[in-house]
């Protein structure tokens, strides 16, 4: 959980600051409407989240960053474009995961371009394994879809191996223009640096 610089201030607009970090959100009192969630783990500059969010206004969304100052940016970005279906939460994400989120309340957790941490020593630190995915399996409701994208092509090697040994998602085919999915900061960055993405799409069975 987060301390020290930046956690006792006010919030920003849009900003969801939960009353008690230590017990789990009532979503119902963040959001104007009751609608489908979609989660945003790790959101950076908070393309991905914004373009969703104004795609579809029949959805809510929730976009996770520890970073004040990309809070901030997203925050910021998300009022002046209206959005009432997008709130901002300053915290990590596997705290968010395992700690916050009430039971089944998501319809889709989005994990893209996280940290791969390279080194083996630091494999450990990587968000996508079991911990997680039994956060995830918990907080997605039946039927609910798990989408990771990395352009580090040995954490998605690792990240397929843990679905795999975890055995309670079922792996989807994900292909290029399925569906609308805007591209992170990231993704293009690295895009724009030749390189490629990998996509992994996953469900809760019902």
């Amino acid at each position: 959980m987060q301390t020290g610089e930046g956690y006792f201030r006010e919030s920003e607009p849009n900003e969801l600051v939960p009353e008690d970090y230590f017990g789990k959100l009532d979503l119902g009192r963040y959001f104007d409407d009751p609608k489908p969630l979609e989660i945003d783990l790790g959101c950076g500059d908070g393309r991905f989240a914004l373009a969703m969010a104004e795609e579809f206004e029949d959805r809510n969304f929730l976009a996770v960053e520890r970073l004040l100052g990309r809070v901030r940016k997203v925050c910021r970005r998300s009022d002046e474009r209206g959005l009432k279906n997008l709130k901002v939460l300053r915290l990590e994400s596997l705290y968010t995961m395992e700690w916050l989120l009430p039971d089944e309340c998501a319809d889709r957790i989005h994990l893209l371009c996280p940290d791969p941490w390279p080194k083996g020593k630091h494999h450990r630190k990587r968000l996508f394994q079991e911990p997680f995915l039994r956060a995830v399996e918990r907080v997605l409701k039946p039927g609910g879809e798990l989408l990771f994208k990395t352009d580090h092509r040995e954490y998605f090697l690792w990240s397929e191996e843990e679905l795999e040994k975890f055995g309670r998602l079922e792996r989807l085919t994900w292909e290029e223009g399925d569906f609308f999915y805007p591209k992170t900061d990231f993704q293009l960055q690295w895009e724009a640096e030749g390189k490629v993405m990998n996509c992994l799409r996953a469900k809760k069975r019902d």
